[in-house]
């Protein structure tokens, strides 16, 4: 051949790469040089702008004007704009927990507590992108969306799944083969036989028409609409997401800010039951930590006394409220513990006697001998009675126990009930609190669960407990205090407790624990609200007990709390003169100092009225100093004034009835004033004690203060200890907070001088004070910050926004401001790490900035840019400034307003003349100074004016700003013409308008610097938020959300942002390699903002800044040695800007890209002059939209920079990017699932707008070729799945099964598949390394697939169009590559998968490197850290998935824990349901099949694109490829039925392809054709035998026979037949006679001799098949074999190759069993057979003639004659091609036939044989060969002549064979030869052996008589043998 072709060559193609390479060798210097020739192969260049350069972004705004789509509606129409709708600003109110709102009673409220209230109660105001879950940050390629978007596929049928399993498969197949076999009426083994079988079977369903003559665009308009149907619409549903941590531009919403519980638990008193019931006991519960030795909860009281106890004390309680009759109670804990008790505390009605006394009856008394004790019982009802009516008011301590928590809650959770009983009493004490049964306990549970408190303490989930306390201790009168009960706590948990050697008091409390429900009814909060849900107020309720932390919490205040619990602890009053034992305390809280002055405030206790004037102490009989245990909670007014105080009273109450003695004696007095120096009063206090009655005006001292003529207890000294505790969302309890919010509100109230603390600050002093209480906020508490973080952050803002005017001058506070908001993110940063969501925001000021942030002056209802209610009168002013910035105005303005400046010291002197000057000077603009309009009157902030329209112009057009560090000019601009006069100068300034606080933001952030600036840095993000939502709530209270983007904001502000961008891009460029944690931070931040302002900005100004970053991080990357983290960096950015919900509208879809003004000629190699068809001219449009042009990166702007990135990164000569290629395939992958899943481009006319944007994604990905991880690899060197048939798979690796007859049916001529030419490329030393993996290769063709799928397909054929031969032949080894990718792993893969747990994977090296250089980084620690991972460290990278084609599947990514053991793993590794992995092949299924039909498309395309040009051969041979890859790989029934169609129109199109051309490919072809015939699935079958029909039917068309296509499927059949494992014999039959039937049905070509070549060729086919199949079944039986293979050989008569090779087999079987004369014979054959087609080829006279020569030797040689009309001619290529078909060959196969005769003894035919030698020797002069020949002659002779009459030649014997399970052999009776001098007993035993095992020996009879056999009696179950008779 003349001309190879480039297929046949494995031409190998030039990569980009070696063109680089080769480049690169005439540059020298840094590798970035080359950047400029970096561009991917199918770029032409416009202007030289190199892929590592920003291109200038188009000005969107401009373009959208220019450029104004003709589409009305529609979805087009919304490609172009964002929607009207995109923002919107929401007040929504907030939800309240109670049915009331809790807000104080008082109407008049101080200014704080106004603020607080409102900061409590206001709807939270929240800016909504509307379609922002529609960015990729929300990508709903999650686990659970994905099975939402799964639902309802189809069920793919493959026949890999099909397949049943091995054992019951054989015994069908045995069942089929004996039924196909037993047919009594025809010769064993006949032709007639064969045709019977085939023509009893039924053919498959034949396809209608497809013998019709169609044109062939009919055809494939019919193809394409059926291939077009039912397809699934999102590809990337089927596809799982890449291993990702949370993706990084996802920002989650901040949870609503909510009033903090711990875990609750709820606990139900259900009964308290003593011995004796005598007297009405009263109860109470609350929580202890003993190890911080603190009280954690409020006490709960509740009351199970019967109604006739209750009775007892009618006279003195009165009405119960229904508040005060709660028996259950919901407790909080948010740090629970192993130290957690529930203290139950008994009291009772006082009495006389001590504690001792009182109780001794209910130790003495039993419940079962009460009768006995009648008489004693009744008298103390009697004596209980008494007291009851005289002493019911006063209560004594009784007695207590407590319950440790945990162990209940262990308890009860290990146990597997639904509700658990746990006794708890003395006896069993030793078992309840030893520490060491209750860790057993833990110790089995903590390894299931851990929490926020200690590791084994989850109150959320353990089964409900019913205790019953069967014990309780007496209380000690002289240890009643908190300390004592720590200890006794403490030593409850001691084995050997000394409370276990107490007598207890025996009793049966019941109670039940269980986790509180989500939503309880009937719920009442510790301020005694009823919480929603509360149907019915008469039910009896339950309590919220109000939690104590054991430790700080950090959540702040969002309800009104204002709570106040007092303690009195000890009274010392042994040095008091008098009488004072009994002694009790009366706690009153006072408004006024009159008795009356008592408030109702303490809360009651229960069974008594919900609130009362006062409390009294229990009391301790006859103690001097009493210890107390009381809690008193009061309820504090929301406003307290200098008389509000605590008042106590003491009293000694007289037990005994006296006469002329009262009830209760005043003994003492004290008292503690509310506030102090406005602050409220909290804490420890030792008081004095007076003897008499306060003075007149003593409320507003404190008792401390000695008072003349007061008598005092002990001299004054302090003998009271009472400790007071607040608990309010009002009061800061913190002295700097409370100093700033004091100043804060002074400022509004105008109020002067200011009394904070000990000082009185007068108005000149004010704004220094103002300043430094700002800066000191630093030094305050960080929990009360906190807790009052929202309104300290909105006082700290109202500061920026309304600078106040302090003695008539303008203090701007905005940089104080500024830097005290940076500190205080900062501390909350540092100090609550665990707040922290993956991007380092802290949760508090996240909800702080989405719900509660809004501007000033921004109220629901009033939607105006006037002053809102923010409180009291505004003194506030502020400036105007040009929205014209001054030329010469610098970033360092430094010029401050305020009267701290020394620069200006109050109003300049001559205010006229400086104006006039600075004007003068200046030039300026005072278009927008306040004086031509006239600004808005000042209003109260609470009242809402409706602002004039002209002011609302003015607002409209002037850029209100301000700073402390404006210039002068500025300040004096706003007043020019008439500064005011010092009398006027406040009512002037209040004219002045507010500044906009995105504004002063701005500003201030760009001119700080040093710390303040580092601080802004650390948590820019908060800024940054907090300036996009300023400038939202500005333009929707402005009406601007819909104004032209660029008259939105002015000049100045954008400059601010610019410089303000520029500088934090080159903080990121200058210190990532130092502070690489905040850098990150930085570097996603910045990225966030830039992504919300394209929502609200001049879209064209944002991609201006896009590309400022862009350039910082250009210019430093060329001097980096190692890039990759500075570029990982810009993916992350590029990233997030690109999860914008509007992405796609931001980049122009429907824009069309014009060429260059003057087109300059194009370098790239796709429209270069080697180009196998490109036209003249060019079209420059399409190649544009095809390539990254500088046209295509301006217009589309963020979808070039992506494939700029990826482009970049996946270039073979990257230096140190290939760690990064993991991360920018998935930024892609990203992008493009969720436009797939987009609602927005659901049409496909819309998402072909949306592929557009990506087409040069195929030009990239075809230059990374080289680079792809090798799926093909995956199937061939691997070794595939075991558990998918290797017949689905045969002959791929060209390694055959290697049986004695496979081995020959595999041959030469069986077509060996290989991988594409490009595969097969070693492109550059460096290779080996920048493979790409497994899942990024498949990542990126998923891509492909998606841009195929989606994108225009005629664009697409009009680029196809413009492609040289070698990058259209480089595209379709892609699609080939795709093919091999998406294979389907078949079911049994899955579950194979779901066993193993461990992987070891190929590519582990390539995850590392990725691991090292650069993809985790301090974002991912972060991520886990927010997860609450910080023990967990990963191996390497996220695991990637290994190759789709290998037997290990996707695994979960692997992460480990310290504590994970392998086991622990593996458990959970086999979770995976059998409905899961159902659902993993479905999708897996669905997924081959929608992507081989994408790639089929794309052929098909291709097709019709090469079709009309000169050059197509080559391509037609890779498409031809690529079909025939894609039908060897595991296919569904429905991808093959639109691929054989495809398939059989491409034959119909270029029939001289197959049969002249590719000739390898028709015989692969065959191959494949009759694989599928042979398919269990009859559709597949029907398509596959219609294709082989029109096969053979367009070969004959061709030449008036078929005989090449006869020719490749016999070969075929031989080469499938036997190499595959569970072929059934049953299909393929069916197949054949489809086929038959076809022919019988072709009227067309009835008259030609087309039909009966079919059914010969059928027929032989189906002769081979029988036998082939047989012939394994026999392996075992030589005979049955031998047979079986002479059967064969004669089947391949058309096939000379196959048959010599069958011959030869034979050949060798013989010599194997010694069986000499066959095997000679077998070689005669052979040797006729070449004699035949050597005497076509090559007309020598020495030659034998044919097979006529040999009839001596035996006259059946005649069989090999070429005869026959369809015999192939021997000049077909291919055929007789094998060693044998030479001389050389013909003389070998002679010789050997010799020596087989010598050794068989048959020397005559020695004789014959050498007759046909010899002429060829002595025609060569060979007299060498002749010399031994005719030596071998003379000893044959010689033997004829010495052995006469003595050969012997074997012993024959005759066999039988009866019984149905024989098979074929039923009833037959064969001649068996064997060696010389075989006794008989020799063969039967060998027989008898072999049949014996075969079917069982209890089934094998032996027929012992030669007689012949009468059937009828034989048993039918048994095998029957006759035995062997000699012949």
């Amino acid at each position: 051949m003349a001309e190879r072709r480039a297929f046949a060559q494995k031409i190998s193609r030039t990569v980009a790469a070696e063109v680089r390479k080769q480049i690169s060798g005439q540059y020298s210097g840094s590798p970035q040089l080359l950047k400029n020739l970096n561009v991917v192969g199918s770029i032409s260049h416009h202007t030289t702008v190199p892929l590592t350069e920003a291109v200038d972004p188009v000005d969107l705004e401009e373009y959208l004007i220019t450029h104004p789509l003709a589409v009305d509606s529609g979805p087009l129409r919304d490609l172009i704009e964002f929607p009207p709708d995109d923002i919107e600003v929401v007040y929504s109110p907030r939800d309240c927990r109670t049915l009331v709102s809790a807000v104080p009673e008082e109407s008049e409220m101080d200014p704080h507590v106004r603020d607080c209230i409102r900061s409590y109660t206001e709807d939270w105001a929240i800016v909504i992108r509307k379609y922002h879950k529609l960015g990729t940050g929300f990508n709903p390629n999650t686990l659970d969306k994905q099975k939402e978007r799964q639902k309802g596929l189809p069920k793919q049928v493959f026949e890999s799944d099909e397949a049943p399993d091995g054992n019951s498969y054989q015994d069908e197949q045995d069942d089929l083969k004996r039924r196909s076999m037993s047919i009594d009426d025809t010769p064993r083994g006949s032709w007639a036989c064969s045709i019977f079988d085939l023509k009893n079977s039924l053919p498959d369903a034949l396809l209608p028409n497809l013998l019709d003559r169609t044109p062939n665009e009919e055809i494939d308009r019919q193809n394409d609409d059926q291939r077009k149907s039912n397809r699934h619409k999102e590809l990337f549903a089927l596809h799982p997401s890449p291993d990702e941590e949370e993706p990084i531009e996802r920002l989650s919403i901040p949870d609503v800010p909510k009033e903090h519980f711990g875990q609750r638990l709820l606990v139900k008193c259900l009964s308290l039951k003593f011995e004796i019931e005598i007297e009405p006991i009263f109860a109470s519960l609350a929580l202890y930590d003993v190890k911080e030795k603190k009280k954690i909860s409020e006490n709960f009281y509740f009351d199970l006394n019967s109604e006739q106890m209750k009775g007892l004390l009618r006279p003195h309680v009165p009405p119960a409220a229904i508040t005060t009759l709660a028996r259950s109670a919901i407790f909080s804990i948010t740090y629970p513990s192993q130290d957690v008790f529930l203290v139950i505390k008994l009291e009772k009605v006082l009495q006389q006697g001590d504690i001792g006394e009182c109780a001794e009856p209910y130790m003495i008394f039993k419940e079962a001998d009460a009768t006995k004790n009648k008489e004693k019982l009744e008298k103390l009802r009697s004596q209980a009675d008494q007291f009851c009516q005289r002493l019911g008011k006063y209560r004594m301590p009784f007695a207590w126990t407590a319950i440790h928590l945990m162990n209940i809650v262990s308890s009860a959770g290990s146990l597997e009930r639904d509700s658990t009983e746990v006794e708890i009493s003395t006896g069993e004490r030793k078992g309840s609190w030893s520490e060491r049964r209750n860790s057993s306990i833990v110790g089995r549970r903590s390894l299931e669960r851990t929490t926020s408190g200690d590791d084994t303490c989850n109150l959320t989930s353990f089964r409900p407990a019913t205790l019953t306390v069967t014990n309780f201790f007496k209380q000690e009168g002289d240890r009643l205090s908190d300390e004592d009960l720590y200890k006794f706590l403490a030593d409850m948990r001691r084995p050997s407790s000394v409370l276990r050697r107490l007598r207890p008091i025996t009793a049966q409390l019941k109670i039940d624990i269980s986790p509180a429900p989500e939503n309880p009814h009937y719920c009442l909060t510790p301020e005694l609200l009823q919480v929603k849900l509360y149907p019915d107020s008469r039910v009896r309720p339950t309590r919220e007990i109000l939690e104590f932390p054991a430790r700080d919490v950090y959540v702040p205040n969002t309800t009104y709390r204002n709570l106040l619990y007092i303690y009195p602890q000890s009274l010392n009053f042994a040095n008091r003169q008098g009488s004072a034992r009994n002694i009790t305390v009366k706690v009153q809280f006072m408004y006024g100092e009159d008795p009356s002055n008592a408030m109702p405030v303490i809360f009651g206790k229960s069974s008594c009225s919900e609130f009362s004037k006062e409390a009294y102490t229990a009391v301790v009989y006859h103690n001097r100093s009493p210890d107390f245990h009381e809690e008193i909670k009061v309820k504090l007014p929301a406003t307290l004034t200098d008389h509000h105080h605590l008042l106590f009273t003491f009293y000694h109450v007289s037990c005994q009835q006296k006469q002329n003695t009262p009830l209760e004696t005043p003994v003492g007095y004290t008292w503690i004033p509310m506030l102090q120096n406005g602050r409220l009063k909290t804490g420890q206090f030792c008081l004095p004690v007076s003897l008499e009655k306060p003075p007149q005006a003593y409320s507003v001292l404190s008792p401390e203060v000695p008072l003349p003529g007061m008598k005092w207890v002990d001299n004054h000294k302090g003998v009271f200890n009472v400790e007071v505790v607040a608990v309010s969302s009002i009061h800061t309890q913190d002295p700097y907070l409370d100093k700033f919010f004091a100043l804060v509100n002074a400022l509004d109230e105008h109020m002067f001088p200011v009394r904070i603390g000990d000082m009185r600050i007068m108005e000149n002093n004010l704004e220094n004070e103002l300043k430094s209480s700002i800066s000191a906020l630093n030094s305050s508490q960080l929990e009360p910050v906190v807790r009052f973080l929202h309104l300290l952050l909105d006082k700290l803002i109202l500061l920026v926004v309304r600078p106040p005017v302090i003695a008539g001058q303008i203090v701007n506070l905005g940089q104080a401001s500024f830097e005290a908001m940076a500190s205080i993110i900062n501390r909350l940063h540092k100090n609550l790490e665990g707040n922290h969501d993956q991007h380092g925001r802290n949760s508090l000021l996240a909800s702080y900035i989405y719900y509660v942030f809004r501007l000033p002056n921004t109220y629901p209802n009033s939607p105006s840019p006037g002053p809102g209610g923010l409180g009291g009168s505004v003194h506030y002013a502020t400036m105007a400034r040009s929205a014209v910035r001054p030329a010469s105005l610098n970033l360092n303005r430094s010029r401050s307003l305020s009267n701290s400046n020394p620069d200006i010291s109050g109003t300049p002197t001559s205010p006229d003349d400086e104006v006039r000057s600075i004007i003068g000077s200046k030039g300026l603009d005072r278009s927008n100074s306040w004086v031509n309009t006239g600004g808005p009157k000042a209003a109260p902030w609470g009242s809402n004016p409706s602002p004039s329209a002209e002011s609302t112009q003015a607002m409209d057009r002037s850029c209100n700003r301000m700073s402390s560090h404006t210039e002068t000019s500025s300040f004096l601009q706003t007043l020019t013409g008439r500064l005011p006069t010092k009398k006027g100068k406040e009512d002037e300034l209040e004219k002045l308008s507010l500044l906009l606080f995105h504004e002063e933001l701005a500003l201030q952030w760009v001119v700080c610097s040093g710390s303040v600036r580092e601080s802004a840095l650390q948590q820019a993000w908060f800024f940054f938020e907090l300036m996009v939502k300023s400038m939202v709530h500005h333009l929707y209270f402005n009406d601007k959300l819909d104004a032209p983007r660029k008259s939105r904001f002015p000049e100045r502000f954008m400059d601010d942002i610019a410089a303000l961008v520029s500088t934090i891009a080159s903080d990121i460029v200058s210190r990532f390699q130092k502070d690489t944690e905040m850098v990150e931070r930085l570097n996603t931040s910045l990225a966030f903002f830039l992504n919300d302002l394209l929502s609200v900005m001049d879209r064209g100004f944002v991609f201006s800044l896009i590309k400022t970053c862009y350039k910082q991080v250009s210019s430093k990357l060329y001097s980096l040695p190692n890039p990759s983290v500075l570029v990982s960096l810009r993916l992350d950015f590029l990233r997030i800007v690109c999860s914008h919900e509007h992405y796609v509208t931001l980049n122009l879809p429907c824009s069309l890209l014009t060429p260059p003004a003057s087109p300059s000629p194009s370098v790239s190699s796709a429209t270069s002059q080697s180009s196998g068809f490109s036209t003249n001219v060019q079209d420059q449009k399409i190649a544009n939209m095809f390539e990254l042009s500088v046209p295509f990166r301006q217009q589309h702007y963020l979808a070039g920079l992506v494939l700029t990135e990826l482009a970049v990164i996946l270039d073979p000569d990257a230096e140190g990017l290939f760690g990064l290629h993991k991360k920018v395939i998935n930024m892609v992958h990203n992008l493009l699932s969720s436009h797939d899943s987009d609602p927005r481009y659901s049409d496909p006319q819309t998402k072909a707008r949306v592929a557009m944007l990506y087409l040069p994604l195929i030009g990239i990905i075809m230059e990374t070729v080289p680079q792809l991880y090798d799926f093909t690899e995956t199937q061939n060197q691997r070794g595939r799945p075991i558990c998918i048939a290797p017949d689905d798979y045969e002959s791929e690796s060209g390694s055959m099964i290697s049986q004695t007859v496979a081995m020959a049916i595999a041959g030469t001529s069986v077509p060996q598949l290989t991988r594409p030419g490009s595969f097969l490329l070693t492109s550059s030393s460096g290779r080996q390394h920048t493979t790409f993996s497994a899942e990024s290769s498949r990542s990126l063709l998923i891509c492909l697939l998606w841009v195929l799928k989606n994108a225009d397909e005629t664009v697409l054929q009009k680029w196809f169009t413009d492609l040289s031969v070698l990058q259209l032949n480089r595209l379709l080894d892609l699609l080939y590559l795709c093919v091999s990718c998406f294979e389907y792993k078949g079911k049994k893969v899955f579950e194979r998968m779901n066993s193993l747990t461990f992987k070891k994977s190929k590519d582990m090296r390539a995850k590392l490197e990725e691991a090292i250089l650069g993809s985790i980084g301090a974002r991912q620690e972060m991520v886990r850290r927010s997860r609450g991972q910080l023990g967990t460290y990963t191996v390497a990278s996220p695991s990637e998935r290994s190759p789709s084609g290998s037997a290990f599947g996707s695994q979960e990514n692997l992460r480990w824990r310290k504590d994970m053991t392998h086991w622990r793993q593996n458990t959970e590794k086999l979770d995976k349901s059998r409905a899961e992995i159902e659902h993993e092949a479905l999708i897996d299924g669905n997924l081959a099949t929608e992507a081989n039909l994408i790639i089929l498309d794309t052929l098909e395309i291709v097709v019709q694109t090469v079709s009309v040009t000169e050059s197509k051969e080559s391509i037609l041979g890779g498409v031809l490829k690529v079909l025939l890859h894609s039908m060897a790989c595991n296919q569904s029934a429905v991808y093959l039925q639109h691929c054989f169609a495809t398939q059989r129109a491409l034959v119909s199109k270029f029939p001289e392809l197959l049969f002249e051309e590719e000739t390898e490919q028709c015989a692969d072809l065959c191959l494949r054709l009759l694989r599928h015939c042979s398919s269990s699935i009859s559709t597949i079958r029907s398509h596959a035998s219609a294709s082989l029909y029109l096969l053979m039917r367009q070969n004959f068309e061709i030449g008036n026979n078929f005989a090449r296509v006869k020719m490749q499927v016999t070969m075929s059949l031989s080469s499938l037949v036997g190499t595959s494992q569970n072929f059934n014999e049953e299909f393929l039959r069916r197949s054949l006679k489809t086929i038959l039937t076809y022919a019988e049905e072709d009227l067309e070509l009835r008259e030609t001799t087309f039909p009966d070549q079919v059914q010969d060729l059928v027929f032989n086919l189906h002769m081979i098949l029988s036998d082939t199949v047989k012939m394994k079944e026999h392996q075992e039986d030589p005979e049955m074999l031998i047979d079986l293979m002479y059967r064969i050989a004669k089947g391949y008569q058309t096939s000379p190759d196959l048959r010599l090779t069958w011959l030869q087999n034979m050949a060798g079987k013989h010599s194997e069993r010694s069986n000499h004369a066959e095997a000679a014979q077998c070689l005669v054959h052979s040797a006729a057979l070449v004699a035949e087609y050597l005497s076509m080829l090559e007309d020598r006279k020495y030659l034998p003639v044919g097979c006529v020569t040999f009839q001596n030797i035996s006259s059946n040689v005649l069989e090999e004659s070429a005869v026959s009309d369809d015999v192939v001619s021997p000049d077909e290529e291919g055929i007789c091609s094998g060693k044998y078909f030479t001389e050389s060959g013909l003389v070998g196969l002679l010789e050997q036939a010799a020596a087989s005769f010598s050794m068989a003894g048959m020397y005559e035919a020695v004789n014959e044989v050498y007759k046909v030698l010899i002429p060829i020797h002595e025609a060569n002069r060979d007299a060498k060969k002749l010399s031994t020949i005719h030596g071998k002659l003379q000893e044959a002779f010689s033997k004829i002549v010495h052995q006469d009459g003595k050969r012997m030649f074997g012993t024959y014997f005759r066999v039988g064979f009866y019984g149905t399970k024989f098979g074929d052999l039923d009833e037959q009776e064969f001649v068996y030869k064997e060696p010389a001098i075989t006794k008989l007993a020799e063969i039967s035993h060998r027989l008898e052996g072999f049949y014996g095992e075969r079917f069982g020996e209890d089934v094998l009879e032996v027929i012992k008589d030669s007689n012949p056999v009468d059937k009828c009696k034989l048993d039918p179950n048994k095998v029957w043998r006759m035995t062997p008779n000699a012949l």
